[in-house]
């Protein structure tokens, strides 16, 4: 079964940057897809972006386009999420997430979870 364990979250002002990592292992991931997604309190966990490990193809959701970036590094089973230009309304509990086959927005849709890690960006 894919583990995933996250690291990188924390307290950072408005305007600046943090960079999220996610760990995979214990599975073949030349067909999974790994998703970021991020819940807020009160709100439903919403899709951040999303990217292929077999294809290289990446999809970021309208709010944060241009402004986070997602990489891979297959040799080391890692994804990667940088946040730059933090907004207040990024604050929430980020996650990875992997599924067979493409990306996908739904997050009903992903089989492995890791345990999210906070980022809290104050004004």
């Amino acid at each position: 079964q894919v583990q995933l364990v996250e690291s990188g979250g924390g307290l950072v002002q408005a305007g600046g940057s943090l960079r999220l990592s996610c760990a995979a292992s214990g599975g073949t991931f030349s067909n999974y897809a790994m998703g970021w997604f991020r819940q807020a309190p009160g709100k439903e966990r919403e899709i951040v972006g999303g990217i292929s490990w077999s294809g290289g193809a990446t999809y970021y959701e309208d709010s944060v386009k241009g402004r986070f970036t997602i990489t891979r590094d297959n040799l080391k089973n890692t994804v990667h999420l940088q946040m730059n230009s933090l907004k207040s309304e990024d604050t929430a509990v980020y996650y990875c997430a992997a599924r067979p086959g493409n990306i996908n927005v739904n997050p009903r849709t992903y089989d492995y979870w890791g345990q999210g890690t906070q980022v809290t960006v104050s004004s």
